[in-house]
């Protein structure tokens, strides 16, 4: 006899759900993207919120696996990135970008057009070496310092500075693993290898142009905005204090090692009513009273009350911890003072060491890229450069997060086939046209594709198009090559095209849609060199 048939099921595996819902991934995928573009320009949610939502939004549709969906969050730009964060805190905490900022500043002036071009060129030159990321977190802190210095908000800086460093990878080999990636291929397709400067031919100009552009465009298409928690500019501070409290040169000076800082007290204090006079030291020791100013008025001796400043100088260490107790105000956080006003010192001498040998590392290109970085920041903590402390709040998990959540829309593009269609759906219409029409069709690919997906994906993606349309026309792959390539560069539209773009975000208070209105003319010369010069240089 039959055994009967049970009737007890087994929950619906992951495949049969999805033959369950035939939703087309490209569709799919397209809608996703549409709506994260809207509620970005939107402006109502975290782009962290958003960037997961889109996670999530592509996970319950089906459009990527559970493990795609999270492996944004162990993705090697990710740690990279967050390597890069506590790199740049060990050089703002020990003041090297102060120093950086002060040496620019002493030889350029303080003018705004002379400035915002030596920022850039640097930027630039910082990434033909080592990448754009890596000069990006390197140079922001630099950056806000100047802009307060010149008296200009960061966001008329940081957006330029970002630019700048997209434009820098076109000038050598190691500019970007994109460089790498096309000279392979052109020797794969029976071309030449590219050189180390040949870049640079394409290179020079478009550094130039994008210059130009936010020399001349950027004080009226880039905000006037500054961030919540925009540092003021302390480089006189000492001089301020000696004015102020008509202190001796010796009371009101800065070292490494030791500073002064003014402080309030408050009203429910326990220090009031405390007899204090200039001279005395605190109960531990650490500290020396050295002014103190009650209304305006310096005091030889004074019972504390609400709103009494008094002037205190001793080690760094000791005037945080003073400025954090709860019963005094610090008018300026010696933490901040420390890295605009203080001479280098021992730390700031093996931050910037192990900075170059971060860059040797990874010009060389022996070891990934995220391994160096995050040894580079061990070794930062390890040597006490900085404290563990600093180094995690230094990390930006917005920042993180944004690009962590949107690696599987990028994963999606390509899986689903909407990548592959848009190219294939161009070259088709296009048919045996002239190569200079093939030309500028992978470009304007790469020119849309670009601004949400990678540069690396977008030319992963477009590159053997690009080879196969050279073949089928019988003309040398150099030009597609290098026009993919400058069009790979040209992720100015979105903060979310490339990190670099990201990371600037947060420094310079930008909105998604602050973007676009300087990266426009830098994308249409991005794309006029691309269709119009490659040809010249390297004829098909």
């Amino acid at each position: 006899m039959a055994s009967p048939r049970s009737t007890t099921s087994s929950p619906p595996s992951d495949q049969d759900t999805r033959k369950a819902l035939p939703i087309d991934p490209i569709i799919t995928t397209s809608i996703v993207l549409v709506c994260a573009i809207a509620v970005f320009i939107w402006n109502r949610f975290s782009p962290g919120i958003v960037a997961l939502g889109v996670t999530l939004a592509l996970y319950f549709t089906h459009t990527v696996t559970f493990e795609q969906a999270i492996a944004g969050f162990g993705d090697p730009i990710v740690i990279y990135l967050a390597g890069l964060f506590v790199v740049s805190e060990a050089l703002d905490a020990t003041g090297v970008t102060a120093w950086a900022g002060q040496q620019l500043i002493r030889r350029i002036g303080e003018s705004r057009t002379a400035t915002l071009a030596a920022m850039m060129l640097l930027s630039a030159a910082l990434t033909a070496l080592i990448s754009v990321n890596g000069a990006v977190a390197a140079l922001v802190p630099v950056a806000v310092m100047l802009a307060v210095k010149i008296g200009q908000p960061p966001s008329q800086m940081l957006i330029p500075l970002a630019f700048a460093a997209h434009a820098g990878s076109m000038l050598t080999l190691l500019g970007t693993p994109i460089n790498l990636l096309v000279s392979d291929l052109a020797v794969d397709a029976d071309a030449r290898r590219l050189g180390f400067f040949e870049f640079a031919l394409v290179g020079v100009p478009l550094l130039a142009g994008v210059i130009a552009i936010a020399v001349f465009l950027g004080p009226r298409l880039l905000p006037h905005r500054s961030p919540a928690n925009a540092p003021r500019d302390l480089g006189d501070y000492a001089e301020t204090l000696a004015g102020q409290y008509s202190l001796d040169a010796g009371d009101a000076s800065l070292s490494y090692e030791d500073g002064v800082t003014e402080i309030v007290i408050p009203p429910r204090s326990p220090f009031l009513g405390d007899e204090v006079y200039p001279g005395m030291r605190t109960e531990s020791g650490d500290l020396i009273v050295v002014a103190v100013n009650r209304g305006g008025e310096h005091l030889d001796k004074a019972t504390l009350r609400v709103g009494d400043v008094l002037v205190m100088r001793g080690a760094w260490e000791s005037l945080e911890r003073q400025a954090a107790h709860s019963g005094v105000l610090a008018v300026d956080a010696p933490d901040q003072v420390k890295r605009q006003s203080v001479v280098l010192g021992r730390s700031s001498y093996i931050a910037v060491a192990v900075l170059i040998a971060m860059c040797v590392m990874l010009a060389v290109n022996v070891v990934p890229a995220s391994i160096v970085v995050i040894a580079a920041a061990v070794l930062l903590v390890g040597l006490r450069v900085i404290t563990s402390s600093q180094a995690q709040s230094s990390i930006s998990l917005t920042t993180l997060f944004v690009v962590a959540g949107m690696i599987p829309l990028s994963t999606a593009l390509q899986t689903s086939g909407a990548a592959d269609k848009i190219s294939s759906t161009l070259v088709d219409r296009l048919g045996d046209s002239s190569p200079y029409l093939l030309l500028a069709a992978v470009v304007v690919i790469v020119l849309i594709l670009g601004q949400f997906l990678s540069n690396l994906a977008t030319v992963l993606i477009v590159a053997p198009v690009a080879v196969a349309i050279a073949q089928d026309a019988g003309v040398s792959p150099l030009p597609m090559m290098m026009g993919i390539t400058v069009a790979g560069a040209a992720s100015f539209m979105t903060p979310v095209a490339t990190p670099g773009n990201l990371m600037v975000a947060e420094p310079g208070a930008y909105k998604f849609g602050d973007y676009w209105k300087l990266g426009l003319p830098c994308l249409l010369l991005f794309g006029i060199v691309a269709i119009f010069v490659v040809p010249l240089i390297w004829s098909f």
